[in-house]
């Protein structure tokens, strides 16, 4: 539960009753009174309650580490994590002596993994926030891969002249063989067909006559 909504005969006391029932401290929240209340008159007049709604403040990197954590002991996976966070990017590193299962095959369950991730600290952030989980330095190690396979393609489009279509990519991926070939002019790149089978087409560069 990270928002409630007390009614109670003044506003530090509903706040007071918020914050007991959330778990949290003051700093930790924001507070939005919906009706002051007023005190009754003489005794003869019924005052009105007071009415706020408390919501916790939530981090939205803590969620991400909170979550990836929990499903991995849910597959019987233990990690330890490191986070490296910018304005707008977190890096999240993991150690585990199981780090191939959350990889999985060509880092498909990593992939799947991330994206999930990713849309639950996107529900806590004011601003888009790119996650990317990175077991065992897996992500260096894939680019680096990659970017050989991209090279290799450019060759045989070049070669051979005819354009090669390789196996479907992440988007992450797709944007790593579009930049390892950018400045090769002998061959061009195009992204073609539709997620999640969206691939990558290297073709020769007609020769001028």
């Amino acid at each position: 539960m990270n928002e409630i909504t007390i009614t109670a005969q003044t506003i530090e006391a509903a706040v007071q009753e918020a914050l007991d029932a959330l778990e949290v401290e003051r700093n930790q929240t924001n507070v939005e009174i919906i009706e002051p209340g007023k005190k009754g008159f003489l005794g003869i007049f019924k005052g009105k309650p007071a009415v706020v709604k408390v919501t916790k403040i939530v981090d939205p990197v803590e969620e991400a580490v909170h979550f990836i954590t929990n499903v991995s002991r849910e597959m019987g996976i233990s990690i330890h994590t490191n986070v490296k966070k910018t304005s707008r990017n977190c890096i999240i590193e993991i150690s585990s002596d199981s780090a191939g299962m959350l990889i999985g095959k060509h880092g498909q369950t990593l992939n799947a993994l991330q994206l999930l991730t990713q849309l639950v600290a996107n529900r806590y952030s004011q601003q888009f926030l790119n996650v990317v989980l990175n077991p065992e330095g897996y992500r260096e190690k894939r680019k680096e891969m990659v970017e050989k396979l991209a090279l290799k393609i450019a060759n045989q489009a070049i070669k051979t002249n005819r354009s090669v279509q390789l196996e479907p990519m992440p988007s992450h991926e797709r944007k790593m063989i579009h930049q390892a070939l950018a400045k090769n002019s002998l061959v061009e790149t195009q992204s073609v067909g539709k997620e999640p089978k969206r691939s990558i087409l290297v073709q020769p560069v007609a020769k001028k006559h």
